[in-house]
């Protein structure tokens, strides 16, 4: 079982600076109609920021002019590079529709993404185990499990009371949203490691969990679909879904080193 403190939902300390009528579920999931690879580019909700000392940027978060949806065949999601087989990771947003059995919400840049519950995901709230009906439509949630594209199964759902989706931390952070045709920025905040994409070894549960829970919590808006163990037990979280950044790395002890 996770740390039920998965998050931290409060803004908090400086800006991030350049480096040098829904039913009680049960039984089997039925799956949401899918929404992998429909990328909605909008306006951003928000979560939380807490500060990490001694880094900070200047650039601005993107604002999107207008939605875009790609196609549903689309083979790669928008940004972050080609897709990878389903691993553990997850997302943090604001709930926009509940059914039976799971959920959708929209990213601090606008992302849809589809969550799956089944009959072993676990919710908390405050800190403390509850059930899955304190998911309720414009609640801010952090969702952990296996990441296939835009689709979450959730292995944990945790409510943010009084949390903004993402929205506060990602402008704070600089991230970019996803808009068609236009290039990712070659930059860097803070302490990124010696580091070529492919690298490292792929984890997943638990550790997979705090790493992207460490990175969602100051670097939100995409989503977090892999998470790699490097040589020197630091890790990578991968973004997909967002034009920058695509990289966060995490140090051992799980917390924010720099991104890019």
């Amino acid at each position: 079982m996770l740390d039920n403190d998965m998050t931290q939902h409060e803004p908090a300390g400086a800006p991030l600076a350049p480096a040098a009528p829904r039913a009680r579920r049960g039984g089997a999931p039925r799956v949401l109609s899918k929404k992998k690879g429909a990328w909605i580019v909008a306006a951003g909700l928000t979560c939380a920021l807490a500060g990490v000392a001694g880094i900070s940027t200047s650039a601005a978060a993107a604002t999107p002019t207008a939605a875009t949806v790609l196609p549903s065949d689309t083979p790669t999601p928008p940004g972050g590079g080609p897709r990878s087989d389903p691993s553990d990771g997850g997302a943090t947003g604001i709930v926009d529709a509940v059914s039976d059995s799971g959920f959708t919400f929209a990213t601090a840049t606008g992302v849809e993404v589809t969550v799956d519950e089944t009959s072993t995901t676990t919710y908390a709230k405050k800190n403390r185990d509850a059930s899955a009906k304190i998911v309720k439509e414009g609640e801010s949630v952090l969702v952990l499990g296996l990441v296939d594209s835009a689709t979450i199964t959730a292995t944990h759902v945790v409510v943010q009371p009084g949390g903004d989706g993402g929205a506060a931390a990602a402008e704070a952070a600089g991230v970019i949203a996803f808009q068609q045709g236009t290039p990712s920025p070659d930059k860097s905040v803070g302490q990124i490691p010696d580091y070529t994409e492919g690298e490292g070894t792929i984890v997943n549960g638990t550790t997979a969990y705090k790493a992207t829970k460490a990175a969602q919590a100051l670097v939100p808006g995409g989503i977090a679909d892999r998470v790699v163990q490097l040589s020197n037990g630091e890790y990578e979280v991968h973004n997909i879904a967002i034009n920058w950044p695509h990289h966060v790395f995490v140090s051992k002890d799980f917390k924010l080193l720099g991104y890019n």
